[in-house]
């Protein structure tokens, strides 16, 4: 071990000679040390410098931090849309048992207890619809909404202004605040 130690010790006299040594070359010596000395920039530019990189460091995060808060608000949104429609299609195919039952309640009978049977499963259809928010549109009366109402035909009525309703032929029904089937009907002249 102590030979290693001789060896290195040998080692940074002898660099530390040729360091000490004059060179021949001592133009070319001070030209590498003006160079060395202009490559460094002044601690004021090299302040600059970093503050500027800071900044634009600071503007990638506020960018990168946007577009995440904006991805989760749409996520949520998107989420948020889904569970209040995911009803939908359910709710649009039992639309027309709906209507077939209220035919049927239409229909005149002679046994009360089959038309008693057929309006409890009517309106027990009816509540649970609407505890999931189905809700008929009311037209009849009103004036025409293309965005609720669907008009089959017209006719002219003494009395009545035009661009009213006058007969719902197929009620509509909405989902909360989305139409499922728009009402048709019949509007005055």
């Amino acid at each position: 071990m102590s030979e290693e130690k001789a060896a290195e010790e040998e080692k940074i006299a002898e660099e530390a000679e040729e360091t000490m040594a004059p060179d021949s070359d001592t133009a070319e010596g001070a030209e590498v040390t003006e160079e060395a000395e202009q490559a460094e920039p002044a601690p004021e530019e090299r302040i600059a410098e970093l503050e500027h990189k800071v900044a634009v460091l600071k503007n990638e995060y506020a960018k990168a931090y946007a577009d995440t808060e904006n991805m989760r608000k749409r996520l949520q949104n998107d989420f948020e849309q889904r569970s209040k429609f995911q009803l939908q299609s359910f709710a649009s195919e039992l639309l027309p048992v709906l209507d077939n039952c209220e035919r049927a309640l239409a229909q005149e009978t002679t046994d009360e207890n089959y038309r008693k049977g057929f309006e409890m499963v009517y309106s027990q259809l009816k509540n649970a619809l609407s505890k999931e928010g189905v809700t008929e549109i009311e037209a009849e009366g009103l004036p025409f909404d293309a965005n609720w109402h669907q008009a089959l035909m017209s006719e002219h009525q003494d009395g009545v202004e035009a661009g009213m309703v006058i007969q719902v032929l197929q009620k509509g029904y909405k989902l909360k605040d989305r139409i499922l089937r728009a009402a048709l009907v019949k509007v005055s002249e």
